[in-house]
Order: structure tokens, then C-alpha cells, then sequence
């Protein structure tokens, strides 16, 4: 079963002049968490703690400065798709395609009005690193997070890209979603229910609704 897709066009080409931040995702065995930081700064304090949970919720993403939750992400044994929240307003990962990695959520960060705009996500893997990358209706990069197959500890960095690449709500949205995506995808390739679940799944049915 092939779990993962071609990586856009767009991340061949990608502009160094139009990323914004870039965060670094740490693992800790000790206290079974994941400490988010700005890279390249190591005395930065963490910007988000993210714990991660038998029961659901199974990762509760909370702030650096006072410990507060900002977001879940939610992964089922049988179903394909995986649910979020962000500052208390639900957000669906849900599967475009059965056996490949290409996810589409709808992003209220990223639109330019009251309505949110869809979101696709779409990954590539080598022999050392997993990229996710996200795209918007154009196609144009939005972030990438690059995860580290082997890693113990330091499991990726995620970079922000386009014209709201320093949008303090995208960046958070960007994280809960790409977090809990690649979590969902690592579940599904150790799960057989998920195969189950890619068999009777009905792909972008959220997004033919809409």
C-alpha cells in the first residue's frame, strides 16, 4: 500500500527570500513530550509544549508562556482521517485520496475573509526524511514540515512559507494540523484497521459538500 504522493512542483522552486519562521520539533523521552522552538536559537524557551496521550485527545498542543491549550489532535484506529482544535473551533484532517498521503483541511488563518479557504497537504518520503508539505488553492507553498524518519529526538523542523508565513494564527494552525497529520500517517502505516478503514472511506466527501 503506497502512503505517500509526489511532492508539488512548488517545493522545487521554493523561495528562500519568502520563508518566514522556522520552528524545530524536539522529542523528550523523559517527560514524553515534544518541545517546539524557533530554530537555530538554543536558548529559546519553548514556544509550544505538545503532550502526547493514550486516549483521546492524543496530542494537546499548549503555549510555552503560560501552559494553556491551544489545540488537540484526535487519531482513530479504523478511519483515515483525523480531527483538530484550535482555540476551541474544530478542524477536520480528512483523506483525498485512499492510499496516498493527501489531506485537506479548511483554514481559517489562511483566508482573506469570513469564509475559511481549503488547505491540501501532500508528502514525499526519502531515505532519511518524511516532508509534508501544504499548498493552497493555487498550488503555491504555505509551510513544509520535514520529519526525520529516524530520529529518537529531534523529530523535524517545520518552515513558513508564502505571503502569511509570520501569521501568528497560521503558524499555530500549521503546527496542530501538520503534527496530527504525520502522527495519523505513522498510524497508519503500523495499523491494519487502517487499511479497513482507507477500503471504506469515502475521499473528499467534506469537500464536495462544500
Amino acid at each position: 500500500m503506497e502512503l505517500s504522493s509526489n511532492l508539488p512542483e512548488q517545493q522545487q522552486t521554493l523561495d528562500p527570500r519568502k520563508h518566514g519562521r522556522t520552528l524545530q520539533v524536539d522529542f523528550s523521552w523523559k517527560r514524553f513530550k515534544a518541545l517546539i522552538t524557533e530554530k537555530g536559537d538554543s536558548d529559546s524557551r519553548p514556544l509550544y509544549i505538545v503532550d502526547f496521550k493514550a486516549f483521546k485527545p492524543h496530542l494537546v498542543f499548549k503555549s510555552g508562556a503560560d501552559g494553556s491549550t491551544i489545540g488537540t489532535g484526535t487519531l482513530h484506529t479504523v478511519s483515515i482521517n483525523a480531527d483538530c482544535e484550535l482555540r476551541g473551533k474544530p478542524i477536520k484532517l480528512e483523506a483525498m485520496k485512499r492510499f496516498k498521503t493527501e489531506y485537506s483541511h479548511l483554514s481559517q488563518a489562511y483566508s482573506d475573509t469570513d469564509e475559511p479557504v481549503p488547505l491540501r497537504w501532500t508528502s514525499g518520503c526519502g531515505f532519511k526524511t518524511w516532508d509534508f508539505i501544504c499548498v493552497d488553492s493555487q498550488e503555491s507553498p504555505v509551510a513544509k514540515f520535514s520529519a526525520n524518519i529516524w530520529a529518537t529526538k529531534k523529530i523535524g523542523n517545520i518552515e513558513f512559507l508564502g505571503p502569511k508565513a509570520n501569521s501568528e494564527a497560521l503558524r499555530e494552525e500549521i503546527m496542530v494540523t501538520g503534527l496530527t497529520l504525520f502522527y495519523c500517517m505513522v498510524l497508519r502505516m503500523n495499523n491494519i484497521f487502517s487499511l479497513f478503514g482507507a477500503i471504506f472511506s469515502k475521499p473528499g466527501h467534506h469537500e464536495k459538500e462544500a
